[in-house]
């Protein structure tokens, strides 16, 4: 496994049982609550070229999924992104911003097959 999971949830429970499964399956795995500071960081670069896969939920406070999605794609239009959400309808706000959506509740192998595929795909790119 190369390169840092970036885990964005502002639910701690959910960031941590996330956290662990990915871990556990060995990935390297950093977690965040804010989608403001993580974009702030993501834009300078703060995660180098290390940064290789963003999960993203969709409800949170101050910054929703798709506004962060957005954001990051000024800059970042390659860099793989999952966004989890309990919301089906939710999924027409990332029309166009390559992104794969899943829908909570994800089983841990379903979590840990998506981020495989997404890992996999930037590798061939």
């Amino acid at each position: 496994m190369s390169g840092t999971i970036l885990l964005i949830d502002d639910n701690a429970i959910q960031a941590a049982t996330r956290q662990a499964i990915l871990r556990r399956a060995g990935h390297s795995v950093v977690t965040a609550s804010d989608p403001a500071q993580v974009l702030q960081q993501v834009q300078n670069d703060a995660f180098s070229d290390n940064l290789a896969l963003i999960i993203t939920d969709h409800i949170m406070p101050a910054m929703n999924g798709s506004e962060f999605v957005r954001r990051l794609r000024e800059r970042h239009l390659e860099l793989p992104v999952m966004v989890i959400s309990g919301l089906d309808d939710a999924e027409a706000e990332y029309e166009g911003l390559n992104v794969l959506f899943r829908l909570k509740p994800l089983h841990p192998d379903n979590l840990l097959a998506s981020v495989e595929k997404l890992l996999g795909a930037n590798k061939e790119a």
